[in-house]
């Protein structure tokens, strides 16, 4: 196993994730205990020290499993983590109540890592409100030891990013967003990591396989990687993007049988970022992935010219991120945040924006698409 250092620590440069645990017919409230307390051991018998729940998890049950499988081995042997979840503004004014909770679930007395859940577009407003006393209280935690070392995800916009690290990116020690090499430009991951860097925090990843969609490619790009690394298979290829990455620190997967656990092992057994060429490869096929994307600039000429006053390249950027997932919940999290009049469905398809196109989008139908998605 390929350890990182963080603060004195070694941790495993592959974390489990516990948010696709093995389940019963297919319920994912439903865990199969057994079968994730076997991959449990597994992975601590492999170098595996990291692991990482949260609240919302399995319908709230990824906790409870996780604190028990891990109850059974020695408090320091391993690194625990879970989030406060501000994902549901119902929460915001909770988190005593939430925290303490999670502690008994989890029968610890204290979490090494603990992250402000999800910072986006939709609680940015809400994580910022001192009223809710949710940085207050987190920062009281760390300081009597229940909270070890203190960070936030994030799947919000740049902006978004900056807005909370401005707040209180001083406090913050690390940051985990989604990253793998299609998100590097198709969700300016890359921006994202060169902005943790100007605040000396360390990335660790969440979505490495990105939900499991580059875990297997076409066949004509598997045989452009195999040229390149006849030893790798496709999902290995992902990891070694990260470990390219000097950034990243833990890559956590959320691994949902044994076999899935093993190859994974496997992978990080072994330290291989990628060569330049073996790089623009990479890079190259996920261009290639993205291709059906409107291929919108952000010139914002559309908008001078829309009626509504609709922010589209923002729009065009959520429809592209919809489509290209197959749905999913980022674009509905980013417009819980947009007034209602000024979501796709409130285009009246006039089509003054597309008279303006300098890349001649179809702009009226993409809205009207986008809008019978989110329905």
């Amino acid at each position: 196993m390929v350890y990182k250092e963080f603060q004195g620590l070694k941790l495993s440069a592959l974390g489990m994730g516990a948010m696709r645990l093995p389940v019963l017919e297919g319920d994912d409230s439903r865990i199969d205990e057994a079968a994730a307390e076997e991959m449990v051991a597994y992975a601590m018998e492999q170098g595996i020290n990291y692991y990482d729940t949260a609240w919302g998890y399995h319908s709230g049950n990824s906790e409870l499993v996780m604190g028990k499988a891990l109850s059974k081995y020695p408090r320091e042997s391993f690194y625990l983590a879970t989030k406060f979840p501000g994902y549901d503004l119902s929460n915001m004014p909770k988190v005593k109540e939430i925290f303490e909770k999670q502690l008994e679930k989890c029968q610890v007395s204290y979490f090494d890592f603990y992250l402000f859940h999800n910072v986006c577009e939709m609680n940015i407003d809400a994580y910022l409100d001192e009223s809710y006393g949710i940085y207050q209280y987190l920062m009281e935690q760390k300081e009597n030891g229940r909270i070890r070392h203190l960070g936030f995800s994030a799947h919000g916009n740049l902006e978004v990013m900056k807005r909370f690290l401005a707040a209180y990116g001083k406090d913050m020690e690390f940051c985990q967003i989604q990253l793998n090499y299609l998100d590097w430009t198709f969700q300016d991951a890359k921006a994202k990591v060169e902005l943790l860097r100007e605040h000396n925090i360390p990335v660790w990843v969440m979505e490495p396989l990105r939900g499991g969609k580059i875990a297997k490619l076409p066949e004509p790009e598997e045989a452009i990687l195999h040229g390149l690394r006849p030893e790798e298979g496709t999902p290995a290829w992902a990891f070694r993007f990260l470990q390219s990455i000097p950034e990243v620190t833990v890559v956590l997967s959320g691994m949902s049988d044994m076999e899935q656990l093993k190859d994974n092992i496997r992978t990080f057994s072994t330290d291989l970022p990628l060569k330049k060429e073996e790089m623009e490869a990479l890079l190259s096929v996920a261009d290639g992935m993205l291709n059906g994307r409107l291929p919108c600039t952000a010139c914002h000429y559309c908008v001078s010219h829309c009626p509504q006053g609709l922010d589209i390249p923002a729009l065009l950027e959520l429809y592209n991120e919809h489509s290209f997932t197959g749905g999913g919940f980022i674009a509905p999290m980013a417009l819980m945040a947009v007034p209602k009049e000024k979501h796709p469905d409130a285009c009246i398809g006039c089509r003054s924006c597309e008279a303006v196109c300098p890349q001649q989008i179809k702009i009226s139908e993409a809205m009207k698409d986008f809008a019978g998605r989110l329905k």
